[in-house]
Parts: C-alpha cells; structure tokens; sequence
C-alpha cells in the first residue's frame, strides 16, 4: 500500500494532539500509521517551540520524541526555497518540504494567497 504522504502545519498538529478535539482525528491516524509524515529540520525545531508555548516542555518533548521515533515519518532535506507564500513567508518551509517531499497534501489551517 502506498501511504498518503502528507506535511502537517504547526496550527494542525497543534489542534490535533488533545484527546477532547475535533481534530483529533488527524493526530490519531498519524499514530496508527494511516499516512507518511514528512518533516524537515525547520518544521520540527518549529513544532517543538509551539509546543512550548502553548503547553509546556514535557509535552514538547513528548510530541517531538513520538515525531522522531515513528516508523511512518519522513526526514524531508530542503534544497531549494520557492517563496511562494507572500503573506506569511514563516509559511513556506511548509510548502518547501511538500514540494521535496513530493507531498500529496498540506494539512493547514491557514488561507495564503500563494502568489
């Protein structure tokens, strides 16, 4: 079976980890294994800092060794930076990994214009 391969946006993965969301759904069919997440250095490091300041360094932690650890994610290296987002240029690593990555999706919460 060919995974999904997919690029989870901080305000994703952020609204997704707390068993009372609704979006719990994306976070608990990553832990199943249901799609490939793909990772670069940069989203990672900006996981963990999101993490810090909206719960704490225990659960930063938590998230970033289950993150590290699993079987279905992919280390992403980034070559080439686009641009694409010019509203939020924090934003483009995001599309950066999925373009390296041959993403099939950006799971975001975020409306960009892209060019």
């Amino acid at each position: 079976m060919k995974y999904l391969k997919i690029v989870l946006d901080t305000n994703a993965l952020l609204v997704s980890i707390s068993r009372n969301s609704q979006f719990r759904l994306i976070f608990d069919m990553f832990l199943d294994g249901r799609f490939e997440l793909l990772v670069s250095t940069e989203i990672l490091n900006e996981y963990v800092e999101k993490l810090q300041e909206k719960a704490n360094p225990f659960v930063a932690n938590n998230i970033s060794e289950v993150i590290i650890n699993a079987q279905n994610v992919a280390f992403v290296s980034v070559y080439f930076n686009w641009n694409m987002i010019k509203d939020d240029p924090e934003d483009n690593k995001f599309v950066d990994c999925a373009v390296a990555g041959d993403a099939t999706f950006i799971v975001s919460n975020d409306r960009h214009s892209i060019f």
